[in-house]
């Protein structure tokens, strides 16, 4: 779908769909997973290929004017009134809180800012009420979530992953003893400050691993590619997945599911 034309009218209703760059470059499937379930879940999925990079990496490095052009780069591709669903709460985030941050006193960019940032959402926050988690396939599953440091401040996606989680047929939520702790991944912390960040990521996998589950599952893949780095480095067998990965596989082989 070309960004410079508005959707047009469906009988399923439409979401829009931002993958971000570390799902794009890192966790590709992660992002068909997401997309599969939206669909499942009755919604037609419209993905604007333009779509580059929310600009946390140039923000949060100090880089404001950097930050603000990638903005820019992103503020034709959404101009139907639909809902934007973000499979990360740190990205989700981003686009909800700080890039009215980046507007200055530029009242036009303020106004085409705060149309999109209001229609963010966080792919778990979305998906956790529309969908029936009690029709998808029964796997028994020890689990435990890792909700990202801007999800947890920024959105609900902890209590709705947990309510996900907790939702799942077979699934036995266990709570780890560092949830609320930072992974250290960070953005560009995890390289600026790579000894910090490696103590803080296995401080996370012991925590993980001490807590007795098969898999855990986050909605940030900048933490999944940490914690995961961390694990295969410490050769330890458990790995994490994005949360849309796990209700992929548990989608039914036919219908959709409301």
């Amino acid at each position: 779908m070309s960004p410079s034309i508005k959707a047009a009218p469906a009988s399923r209703p439409q979401v829009y769909f931002f993958a971000t760059c570390v799902i794009d470059l890192f966790y590709p499937d992660a992002g068909m997973d997401a997309i599969a379930v939206l669909e499942h879940a009755g919604f037609e999925v419209l993905f604007p290929e333009s779509q580059t990079c929310c600009g946390q990496p140039a923000y949060t490095s100090g880089f404001p004017e950097e930050a603000r052009e990638v903005m820019r780069a992103q503020l034709t591709l959404f101009p139907a009134p639909l809902p934007i669903v973000v499979p990360s709460g740190s990205c989700m985030g981003m686009m909800r809180h700080h890039w009215p941050h980046l507007c200055g006193e530029d009242a036009a960019l303020r106004s085409r800012v705060s149309d999109i940032s209001a229609r963010v959402v966080e792919f778990t926050d979305f998906i956790a009420d529309r969908i029936d988690l009690s029709k998808l396939k029964r796997k028994s599953q020890q689990v435990c979530l890792h909700t990202s440091c801007s999800a947890r401040r920024e959105t609900g996606a902890l209590s709705s992953g947990r309510k996900v989680l907790a939702g799942l047929p077979g699934v036995t939520l266990l709570i780890q003893d560092h949830e609320s702790e930072c992974c250290g991944f960070g953005g560009t912390f995890s390289v600026k400050h790579p000894e910090i960040s490696a103590a803080m990521a296995n401080d996370k996998v012991a925590a993980l691993t001490a807590s007795g589950c098969d898999s855990f599952v986050s909605a940030d893949c900048g933490c999944l590619l940490n914690l995961n780095t961390t694990l295969e480095k410490r050769g330890m067998p458990l790995r994490g997945r994005h949360v849309a990965s796990l209700l992929r596989d548990r989608l039914p082989d036919d219908g959709v599911i409301l």
